[in-house]
């Protein structure tokens, strides 16, 4: 577009109980999800931890739970649920099951989507009227972010783990030193840390003011992604890393700051 957004197809959305506002515009509207198959329901937002088998107590939000159920199942999108053994944070349950994937555009009602760049995605939180917008054509309107790359070399000490590398990284750049921009985290610290370390890394992007946080896929994604649920296996499996594994920064590329 002439104001320099670009519409972006979105190959992963995520909703939580926190998302009917976007449903409610949609049916508003008279409309139905563009593809069910690439919208994922996550009840995690507002739940109860405890008592699970009882039902949830305050009355607003056993009604947000019920209108996620409601909503997923008029409009064939799977949901996992509170009763559903795999229903967990929306972040964890992405990666976990195999949903979040190098390369992908994945977008969710949440700030710290970002979580999903540690396994080499394009992840980022939108507003209610944006899930409107992708329920409804499975494309987003974004403008290019500024871009920064974060270079952590060397050994963490015994017991450092990777909420305090990023706690290190926003006392040096400033609460909003990442403002607006596409970060990757790179060096051999990086490369250190274990999938949930990196989850954890690109989970606190947003806290420095970031868009997103990614790192680049190797082995160690690979690794943790091989036989997950929704992850190709076999010869399509090998196929995919091979793709992956074009997914790395240009030598000369050049960022924003770095």
């Amino acid at each position: 577009r002439e104001d320099g957004a670009a519409l972006l197809f979105v190959d992963r959305h995520f909703v939580h109980e926190g998302s009917f506002h976007g449903f409610s515009q949609m049916k508003g509207r008279g409309r139905k999800i563009a593809e069910p198959s690439l919208t994922f329901g996550v009840a995690d937002h507002y739940v109860p931890t405890h008592d699970r088998d009882k039902p949830i107590a305050n009355p607003e939000i056993a009604e947000m739970v019920r209108k996620l159920e409601q909503n997923t199942a008029d409009n064939g999108v799977t949901l996992f649920g509170l009763r559903d053994p795999r229903q967990g944070i929306v972040h964890v349950v992405g990666p976990e099951q195999g949903l979040t994937l190098p390369g992908l555009l994945i977008v969710c009602g949440d700030s710290h989507t970002s979580t999903h760049g540690a396994l080499g995605a394009y992840a980022f939180g939108i507003g209610a009227s944006e899930v409107a917008h992708v329920l409804m054509t499975q494309t987003i309107w974004q403008r290019r972010p500024k871009t920064m790359r974060i270079t952590v070399d060397g050994h963490v000490a015994p017991g450092v783990a990777a909420k305090d590398i990023a706690l290190a990284i926003i006392a040096h750049i400033g609460a909003g030193g990442a403002t607006g921009c596409a970060v990757e985290y790179a060096g051999s610290a990086i490369r250190a840390l274990s999938v949930e370390g990196r989850l954890t890394l690109c989970n606190m992007s947003i806290e420095a003011g970031a868009r997103c946080g990614m790192i680049a896929p190797d082995d160690a994604t690979f690794a943790y992604l091989k036989g997950r649920p929704y992850v190709p296996d076999g010869a399509d499996f090998e196929r995919a890393v091979e793709a992956w594994s074009t997914l790395t920064t240009d030598g000369d590329a050049r960022f924003d700051r770095e």
